[in-house]
């Protein structure tokens, strides 16, 4: 299964060309892991890291870019988990505008305790949730 999310370019997400700027595929990658966070496995991110005191911070992230968005496009974003280890995982997101394949972004995260600074398992109804989404 996959979260999909259409997001809107707008003027802050590109250079003067009106091409997006490539470091703001990053700030929207992570937007997408929020909104999948939120709606796809139905824990609020801001409770997550206020209540729970959790975070999930990215130690390793790669991307490719394929071929050029402009302001006013609206692409769709596309997240699977491909691995999902004790405390951390690994997900993808591709941004496609139409039928075009524009950016992919590669993400590992680990679940980490805000207080210790110390990796968490994932457990539970969280881990359940998941694994809903990971690719084979």
């Amino acid at each position: 299964m996959r979260f999909i999310r259409e997001k809107t370019l707008h003027f802050q997400h590109c250079d003067p060309a009106g091409i997006i700027f490539y470091p703001q595929y990053f700030v929207l990658f992570h937007e997408v892991l929020e909104n999948w966070w939120t709606e796809g496995l139905g824990i609020p991110y801001g409770d997550y890291i206020r209540r729970h005191r959790l975070g999930v911070p990215a130690v390793r992230t790669e991307a490719e870019f394929l071929a050029q968005a402009w302001l006013g496009d609206v692409l769709r974003f596309e997240l699977a988990v491909t691995r999902l280890g004790q405390s951390s995982l690994d997900y993808c997101i591709d941004a496609w505008r139409g039928e075009t394949l524009c950016a992919r972004g590669t993400c590992t995260v680990v679940q980490s305790s805000l207080e210790t600074r110390k990796s968490v398992p994932f457990t539970g109804s969280l881990r359940e949730r998941l694994q809903a989404f990971l690719e084979a």
